[in-house]
């Protein structure tokens, strides 16, 4: 199973529009803490913390290049993510089947 740890990090750092925007602008490419907060309209420091959130979650990777600091999608894909939704999705959609064949069931016998 899933290590809870994990799962709260990576959670955590998609919980914030501007994070989740820095992954959409990754998937296009490398960009700098800068590059990443002037379309946010926010400081580079205040665009470094939302880096540094998702990089303790392992979905982005810094790289220092002179002066600045290079920015990439790391090679967490949400993968333990992933896993957790897609067990409480079946057990759901599992639920879910038996209410509905117990309807079906209690409906075919009502007079």
């Amino acid at each position: 199973m899933v290590h809870h740890e994990v799962l709260d990090r990576a959670f955590a750092a998609l919980a914030d529009p501007t994070r989740r925007d820095v992954l959409t602008r990754l998937g296009d490419g490398p960009a700098t803490i800068s590059q990443l907060a002037d379309p946010a309209g926010i400081t580079v420091t205040g665009m470094k913390k939302h880096v540094q959130v998702l990089e303790a979650a392992g979905l982005v990777v810094t790289e220092k290049i002179g002066r600045a600091r290079q920015c990439r999608l790391g090679t967490e894909r949400l993968d333990d993510a992933m896993a957790w939704i897609t067990f409480y999705q079946r057990l759901w959609e599992r639920r879910l089947d038996g209410l509905e064949a117990y309807f079906t069931l209690t409906k075919g016998t009502e007079k």
